[in-house]
């Protein structure tokens, strides 16, 4: 006949159950802060790329390198574009015209 364990056994083993709880819960609390961190790093190159393609885009519309001057007076261009009617606002909600449309119409094309 098999023993009985004792309430002293039963305590100690639910208390090992318990340690290997908690400790499988630490590591999943340790995955998820490394899965954020993650999360932040990816989301942090993709703005630093949508912030170069934004610089790329207003040097090559303006023609020349952009200088320190150029932050302000492109922020002032920008806030008196809102301040006015929300201009800058509306032009960034428009859908945009066919890529090859676009490209012609920015270069002045001979039929207009």
């Amino acid at each position: 006949m098999a023993s009985k364990r004792t309430l002293e056994e039963r305590i100690n083993e639910k208390n090992e159950m318990m340690e290997k709880a908690l400790e499988k819960a630490r590591q999943y609390e340790a995955q998820v802060k490394q899965l954020e961190k993650q999360q932040k790093e990816a989301d942090r190159k993709a703005r630093t790329k949508r912030l170069i393609q934004i610089g790329a885009i207003v040097e090559k519309e303006l023609g020349r390198d952009f200088v320190d001057d150029d932050f302000r007076r492109l922020s002032y261009f920008l806030k008196m574009q809102e301040r006015n009617g929300k201009y800058f606002s509306k032009a960034m909600e428009k859908d945009l015209p066919p890529e090859k449309e676009a490209d012609d119409k920015s270069e002045g094309s001979p039929g207009e």
